[in-house]
């Protein structure tokens, strides 16, 4: 008989597994995509612009309905709130990693990994933060469904 700490162990591996390949597959077709460079020139731009008027970016959320374009943009926030969070940037960082959390088809599994790679701090600055990331990514989409009526 198998113990339910370690069917409870074998999960936990095979769910770390699969999120890591997952992410290790998104990261390769970001790569692939001939406008990669020009986009992350674009958005390092615009960060440092940001950065040097001590201005905040607002985060423009992509369509939740494009499943490709969500995708880029959890692994382009979770990339940024890293380089962010290594810079010692920890607000903006936070910020981009709550973006991701948000977009995200599987919160709890993303905020469980968080946890085990994120300083205690850190991770309880996100927790704080999340609450503020819904309305603006709800405003987001009720904004681009207005703007999809008025095409109409």
């Amino acid at each position: 008989m198998v113990s339910p700490k370690a069917v409870l162990g074998i999960c936990a591996g095979v769910s770390a597994t699969l999120f890591i390949g997952y992410c290790i597959y998104f990261d390769k077709q970001r790569h692939n995509d001939p406008d990669f460079k020009k986009k992350l020139r674009q958005r390092r731009r615009a960060n440092k612009a940001a950065a040097s008027s001590g201005k905040r970016t607002n985060t423009v959320f992509p369509d939740m309905k494009d499943h490709e374009a969500v995708q880029r943009f959890f692994l382009q926030e979770i990339q940024l709130g890293e380089e962010l969070l290594a810079a010692g940037d920890l607000e903006n960082g936070v910020d981009h990693l709550g973006n991701a959390v948000a977009v995200c088809g599987q919160p709890n599994d993303l905020l469980q990994v968080l946890q085990q790679t994120l300083q205690p701090n850190v991770f309880h600055l996100l927790i704080q933060r999340l609450p503020a990331v819904a309305p603006r990514l709800m405003k987001a989409q009720n904004n681009a469904s207005l703007q999809e009526d008025d095409v109409e």
